[in-house]
């Protein structure tokens, strides 16, 4: 997710569950983890006890959160190429050349996705790092793909969110009002979308077809998390919405009393508490079912990367180049890791390893001390 630009696409689908899925502990495939897009794994995820392992160095920013299969990570860089990496030893597998990145890859069945800011997504071979084929849009992307079934659904800034199958070809594709920047999430057969009108577009998976639409009251500023019947996203107009699909109306709306900032962070939505950076330097956990503030941390910097939790632990990155550790029931700090930069890209957990890039183009992996 780019600190510069307003993410306007927001995409998730009908889930029968009252949690999404959890990332399977070897993954991290999508975005925020999981095709609902939560940001959240359990406690046996990651060590207690972290320490750097090794650092991989880009030529430009890391805006984007990695994806991670097959013990090899896949990041993107504004360096103009995405990067797999080997998830043991930080060394180079390949580097593919395209436009600057600024979304999160993502993988499936042997293959990377990845848009860039000429506006062509790409399809790479995991293993070769060769192209298979690319897709013209006709603006910047910086949305992460999804998957539903075969298709691939990923947003551009020509207002358009795409639904292309396995050889890249168009199957459907759905007019906004604006820009698509937020990364799609998917869990059964619908999708939402929002855009410059500040309307949630609830989208037919297979045809394309709008069903329904809720008024936001603003842009979306961030990729949404789905929990059940209810959805939860950051905006730019400084407030942090549920809406309940079901019924097709705002659930609750939390706004901060005092210097109130957009959330451009995507929120990790626990069962019981939301975490949400904003651009008033802040993370904050808030009560999932009532939208009230439980706790709030304050950074030296505006939080614009995506918090990850892990058990009780919350990971967030602020551009004051810090990795923030916080008690996820109390919002206080455990400790925080100094970075090479400010923190630009959202942490993705696999394999007992987090990930995270900074704005000076490194990305960092922690894991277990020896």
């Amino acid at each position: 997710m780019s600190r510069w630009q307003s993410p306007l696409l927001v995409t998730l689908a009908l889930t029968a569950c009252s949690l999404a899925a959890e990332p399977a502990k070897d993954q991290w495939l999508v975005f925020r983890g999981n095709p609902s897009e939560t940001g959240v794994l359990p406690a046996d995820a990651l060590s207690d006890n972290l320490e750097v392992l090794w650092r991989f160095s880009a030529k430009d920013a890391i805006d984007g959160a990695a994806a991670i299969a097959d013990g090899v990570v896949f990041i993107g860089s504004e360096d103009e190429h995405l990067y797999a990496v080997d998830l043991a030893t930080g060394a180079k597998k390949w580097e593919y050349k395209c436009g600057p990145i600024k979304a999160a890859p993502a993988y499936r069945d042997g293959a990377v996705y990845v848009g860039d800011s000429n506006g062509l997504f790409h399809c790479v071979d995991a293993k070769t790092g060769k192209k298979r084929w690319t897709f013209p849009t006709g603006a910047e992307i910086t949305s992460g793909a999804n998957f539903a079934g075969d298709a691939v659904l990923f947003g551009s800034y020509d207002e358009t969110l795409y639904c292309v199958d396995n050889n890249g070809k168009e199957v459907w594709k759905f007019k906004t009002q604006g820009p698509v920047n937020g990364s799609p999430a998917v869990a059964g057969d619908r999708t939402f979308v929002a855009g410059c009108d500040s309307a949630l577009h609830v989208i037919d998976v297979k045809s394309g077809k709008e069903l329904t639409s809720v008024d936001l009251g603003a842009q979306a500023a961030a990729t949404a998390a789905v929990v059940g019947d209810q959805l939860y996203v950051g905006t730019m107009g400084n407030e942090v919405q549920a809406v309940d699909w079901k019924k097709g109306e705002i659930a609750w709306t939390f706004r901060p009393a005092k210097r109130a900032q957009p959330f451009f962070a995507s929120v990790a939505a626990t069962d019981a508490i939301l975490v949400v950076g904003s651009r008033d330097k802040r993370v904050r956990g808030l009560d999932r079912k009532k939208g009230t503030e439980v706790w709030t941390f304050l950074t030296e910097g505006n939080v614009d990367a995506s918090p990850v939790v892990v058990g009780g632990r919350v990971f967030a990155g602020s551009l004051d180049g810090k990795l923030y550790v916080l008690d996820l029931a109390k919002g206080s700090e455990i400790t925080h890791f100094e970075l090479d930069g400010a923190v630009t890209g959202s942490p993705a957990v696999a394999a007992g390893r987090l990930f995270v890039g900074t704005e000076k183009g490194t990305l960092y992996c922690f894991g277990a001390k020896k």
